[in-house]
């Protein structure tokens, strides 16, 4: 097994941990704000940090099915072409995710520095920084999962 495909494989396990990870993280919570609040004891940070993890789930969701190839796209139009303007098109397709990514991992770093010195509400011993670093961190991880995601896959 090449040091790529053993990268790839190791980052979907990764993800893949974390993702049920955050699943059942937020479930759990979601299960116990509803009972405080039905016991008349609602928990002023459940809303907040529900909103968190399911902005996590997302990043890193995302990230995971980038890595499966899993994202809407036109994959019968790609694989209908041939040669040359098979090339062209991947080559365009792939520019374009990872260039928006490469904003969006900028401008999440950007963010991050406005948001210096914030705490949560809800929980203010919280930086907001790490809750929101899930941007900058996400769009990285969409990045090395879309370019692992090239990598031919030995065992098929």
């Amino acid at each position: 097994m090449s040091g790529l495909v053993r990268a790839r494989t190791g980052l979907i396990r990764g993800l893949e941990v974390l993702v049920v990870a955050l699943i059942v993280g937020l479930a759990l919570l979601v299960v116990v704000g509803v009972g405080f609040r039905k016991a008349g004891a609602a928990l002023v940070w459940y809303d907040e940090v529900a909103s968190i993890l399911l902005a996590w789930l997302t990043y890193y969701g995302a990230a995971l099915a980038a890595v499966h190839r899993a994202h809407l796209g036109f994959p019968r139009f790609v694989q209908n072409a041939r040669g040359r303007a098979r090339q062209v098109m991947i080559a365009i397709r792939e520019t374009a995710v990872i260039g928006f990514f490469l904003v969006m991992a900028w401008a999440g770093w950007r963010v991050l520095g406005v948001l210096e010195g914030t705490m949560l509400v809800g929980l203010p011993w919280m930086p907001t920084r790490i809750t929101q670093s899930v941007i900058p961190i996400g769009a990285v991880l969409f990045i090395v999962a879309e370019l692992l995601s090239l990598v031919p896959d030995e065992s098929t």
